[in-house]
């Protein structure tokens, strides 16, 4: 591995051009494509990237998967907490259970990049890397206000992938720290002290298995009464000085949760809404409520006003968020009032398709398409690579979304990174 001293550092134009690149293409690849990037700047074994904006995937990792695969929620908080907003920290430090040589940049937007190095990160080049590493943070976090249909759909299936995993591996560990407490209790062992030690241990780490579900849990979920507060704040910003009577009907219940991608998506949506009705000078009410009923997040907007709504264009704007999710959407006209939309967006996630059920379904050409989806490459670059016409590679994405399931480019990788599919 070379040292910084014998690198040289790109200019500051070979560095845009760069994190353009970075920006421009699926979320799920973006940490991939971050590492690229930075590679001649910053010689790094892993990289990851933490956010608890996006709660279905708060890790975007690249790099050494004997790192990046057991770095965890807590050895990030950890390193979040001993660094404050705009500051970066270069040192030891535990990531993936093993003290490491870090470098870490703690964004002013609360984003950490986190970086495994061998060597300390010349000055120069770390200033480089983490204004890169701004504008990838920003663009990260556009896509989870904006809830783009890559987004939520990658969201969504990394949320039902990490609570599969989480309810399996819970189970497993509390069934054989069990199994070890029932054992030591039993009064089998002659040694009282060594029981009395191996049961308050094994006690700890059958509450740290817990403790730790718990926060995965806090994590990847958001109250629905906190949810709607956060939404007035956003109204109150689209809606500016209009003289609007705005009635928010809160949720029935405030104790309920809402997984995190329906939250940020729900809000997303109102706010669409919002800006498609404000639009007309003469609107004098608006009527939004939310509710949690039958394992389904139900939004109800209402206006008052006599002008026609744009119903095509709105419909195709709500189609962007709500279809990913799997959930419907109505545009109506009430006597009395004006428009009603009324979006119900389903809180469990759809089955995941197993690999039995989706990679072999898709024959040799269609696997090499489904690689370079994975890397972000569009259809222009796939048309090169494989010496295809642009047409061809459009029809083969067609076919491979279509066999997989899948609704976008990015839930189609996050199909295939399951599967174990790598990049090409």
């Amino acid at each position: 591995m070379m040292t910084m001293s014998h690198l040289v550092t790109p200019s500051s134009s070979d560095a845009l051009v760069t994190i353009r690149a970075v920006i421009d293409g699926p979320l799920p690849g973006i940490a991939q494509r971050f590492s690229r990037s930075i590679a001649p700047l910053c010689r790094h074994t892993a990289l990851i990237i933490y956010t608890r904006e996006c709660t279905g995937r708060p890790r975007k990792v690249a790099g050494a998967p004997q790192i990046v695969t057991r770095a965890t929620i807590t050895e990030l908080e950890a390193l979040k907490q001993t660094t404050e907003p705009g500051t970066r920290f270069q040192g030891r430090a535990v990531v993936g259970a093993v003290p490491r040589h870090v470098w870490v940049s703690h964004d002013p937007s609360g984003m950490l990049l986190v970086l495994v190095v061998e060597h300390d990160v010349d000055p120069t080049c770390a200033f480089v890397v983490e204004a890169m590493f701004g504008l990838v943070a920003t663009s990260i976090k556009q896509q989870v206000t904006q809830a783009s249909p890559d987004f939520l759909s990658d969201s969504r299936a990394a949320s039902n992938e990490r609570a599969r995993t989480i309810a399996e591996l819970t189970a497993a560990h509390e069934a054989n720290l069990l199994a070890v407490l029932g054992a030591l209790r039993s009064g089998r062992y002659d040694d009282a002290h060594a029981r009395s030690v191996a049961t308050q241990i094994t006690s700890s780490a059958l509450i740290d298995v817990r403790a730790a579900t718990e926060n995965d849990r806090a994590l990847a979920q958001e109250n629905i009464f906190t949810a709607f507060v956060r939404l007035r704040h956003d109204l109150a910003v689209v809606l500016g000085e209009r003289d609007i009577d705005l009635q928010c009907i809160e949720p029935t219940d405030r104790s309920e949760t809402l997984p995190g991608e329906i939250a940020h998506a729900a809000r997303a949506i109102v706010r669409t809404i919002v800006v498609a009705l404000a639009a007309h000078p003469e609107l004098s009410r608006l009527r939004i409520a939310w509710d949690r009923r039958d394992h389904a997040l139900l939004i109800d907007v209402r206006d008052q006003q006599s002008t026609p709504l744009d119903n095509a264009f709105l419909a195709h704007e709500l189609a962007g968020r709500v279809d990913p999710l799997g959930g419907t959407h109505t545009i109506e006209t009430l006597p009395g009032w004006g428009n009603r939309i009324a979006v119900s967006l389903p809180l469990e996630p759809p089955p995941i398709h197993t690999v039995g059920d989706t990679m072999t379904t898709l024959s040799k050409r269609e696997l090499q398409v489904l690689q370079h989806i994975s890397a972000g490459r569009r259809n222009k670059t796939i048309a090169a690579e494989l010496n295809l016409s642009q047409n061809t590679v459009k029809f083969h994405v067609s076919r491979v979304l279509r066999k997989l399931g899948a609704t976008s480019r990015s839930e189609a990788a996050a199909i295939a990174a399951r599967a174990g599919l790598g990049t090409a």
